[in-house]
């Protein structure tokens, strides 16, 4: 959370730094291998748990399965295990779903898996040196007919069971549309943390940055057809630029002046000459900064608007429907968000704002309703919570609608997790270590929310579809655990365990574009206490 402590302005517009770049090669890659076990139903989305092998490697797999209820109980889950020599080991997904008109029972068990693989194992596995993975599943129940997963996991010695869940529009009880609070009873939890890689991204390639970078953007800003990284220097009072050399790698930074301790950061065409501007939000200064692009990934001197309050966030989009970009951002210090107006060539009205209740922290614009114009949703923190504003037409929004989430929702993305063509609703969770996803009702109005857990202290959240399946995943920054985590959607708007892949120093904030041009997307994050940005190519 900012603590607004006022940090050194660098006056001067330009400076170059030599770049630095740390790689780490990963060693051990994982590969998911599974096989169905007798007298078990297998359903469509199954799951597949990862086998590893070597000659000395030891893969150690603890899941744990916990029950939670808000309105009933949850789906009886009974676990079958099948005994497997002391070779490779395949864990094989098991499901057992028992539903009734409004009482759903779950059965949960804990055990510890330990696998020792042979160099002459005959199962399809990857080669890792070390790796661990912990599960935690938690389902809830709702007042509709509830779906259960259950996982089973063999080996000579134990056998681990898990729980899982898809949340759908059929499964989860719906919030009063209009009331201003939706009480979460969650529909499903599905914790895992994972130290154990996949084969979807690489290790991370560092680069440096300003002082405390606080926010991260990726746009091809010098029209090199090559997308570039941008960051808000909170500690400097700067942006970075870093320009995309090819096969995504990157130049030293050149950075440019804006006023004090920008967090929020956003990139978009602000004057309509194709070519991508920046503007930041400066939490210190109470101001946001709008710097045009010159061409060839060059920036004039920043233009500041006022607000006279502590800024968090910015987002851009056309809210007016006069083709030109629109600047929202959050103003902390009177709980409400400021809308600017574009006039034409990249300035702008002054911000008209709107109650958003307490301390809204992040922002996120898309059209939420269906009526082709882009509505406002926000997530507080101190309310647990988040906002919807509806954008009635012309550039004005409607009195605010709250949705209950989890303990402290930090940042928010919208996207279709469920392929019924409406927006649904992701948030980053700091305190609780979760996302919540909010499945679009209908007409703006969303579902209770489905928890999930990712790393420690989720304060960034980003949605792209990351394995080519036309689902949108969910990625997130983690700061206390130095973490990102990508949980694959797995249809219906339901969500795998997550894989976690190590970062430098206190992400701040993450971003997903394809940088090397190989048509697959790669995770960047903005690394607050190394002054650093992390680049994890996508396999």
């Amino acid at each position: 959370m900012p603590n607004g402590k006022k940090s050194e302005t660098i006056s001067s517009t330009t400076t170059k730094k030599p770049i630095t770049q740390t790689t780490t090669m990963m060693k051990t890659k994982m590969s998911t291998a599974s096989s169905s076990s007798s007298a078990t139903t297998t359903k469509s989305s199954s799951l597949s748990s990862t086998t590893s092998s070597s000659s000395s490697s030891i893969t150690t797999i603890t899941t744990s399965s916990t029950t939670t209820s808000s309105i009933a109980a949850a789906a009886a889950i009974e676990a079958t295990a099948a005994e497997s020599e002391a070779t490779s080991l395949i864990s094989t997904a098991a499901i057992e779903e028992t539903s009734s008109t409004s009482t759903t029972t779950t059965s949960s068990s804990t055990s510890t898996t330990t696998t020792t693989s042979s160099s002459s194992s005959t199962a399809v596995a990857a080669e890792e040196t070390s790796s661990t993975s912990t599960s935690t599943t938690t389902l809830s129940s709702t007042t509709e007919a509830a779906l259960s997963t259950a996982i089973e996991e063999t080996s000579s010695t134990s056998t681990t069971t898990s729980t899982a869940e898809a949340a759908s529009s059929s499964t989860v009880a719906a919030t009063e549309a209009t009331s201003l609070t939706a009480a979460i009873e969650a529909a499903t939890s599905w914790t895992t943390t994972s130290i154990a890689w996949n084969s979807i991204f690489l290790n991370q390639t560092t680069y440096s940055v300003g002082r405390r970078p606080y926010g991260v953007a990726v746009a091809d800003v010098n029209s090199d057809n090559q997308p570039d990284i941008v960051t808000a220097n909170s500690g400097s009072s700067t942006v970075s630029v870093l320009l995309n050399e090819g096969n995504g790698s990157f130049s030293s930074e050149t950075n440019y002046s804006v006023d004090e301790n920008p967090q929020g950061l956003a990139v978009a065409d602000l004057n309509n000459d194709n070519n991508p501007d920046i503007v930041t939000a400066n939490f210190g200064s109470g101001t946001i900064s709008v710097l045009l692009n010159t061409g060839n990934g060059t920036f004039s001197s920043q233009v500041s608007y006022s607000v006279d309050s502590r800024l968090n966030a910015v987002a851009v989009a056309d809210v007016n429907s006069d083709n030109k970009t629109d600047i929202i951002i959050t103003i902390q210090g009177e709980h409400t968000v400021g809308v600017f107006l574009n006039i034409g060539n990249g300035t702008f009205t002054s911000a008209t704002t709107y109650v958003a209740r307490r301390y809204p922290f992040s922002v996120a614009v898309a059209d939420v309703n269906n009526d082709n114009k882009p509505d406002i949703v926000t997530a507080n923190p101190t309310s647990v919570g988040i906002n919807v504003l509806l954008n009635v037409g012309n550039g004005t929004f409607s009195r605010q609608v709250n949705y209950s989430v989890d303990g402290d929702p930090v940042a928010v993305a919208v996207a279709d997790f469920n392929n019924d063509n409406k927006a649904d609703i992701v948030t980053a969770n700091a305190e609780s270590n979760t996302i919540s996803v909010l499945v679009n009702v209908d007409n703006g109005t969303f579902f209770r929310p489905v928890i999930y857990a990712v790393g420690q202290h989720p304060y960034s959240v980003a949605v792209v579809d990351v394995n080519s399946d036309n689902q949108p995943d969910i990625i997130t920054a983690n700061r206390h655990s130095d973490t990102v985590s990508v949980r694959l959607n797995t249809g219906n708007g339901t969500f795998s365990p997550q894989t976690t892949y190590p970062v430098d120093l206190l992400p701040t904030s993450v971003a997903v574009a394809d940088v090397n041009n190989d048509n697959q997307p790669d995770i960047i994050t903005a690394n607050r206490d190394s002054n650093t940005v992390s680049v994890l190519l996508h396999c």
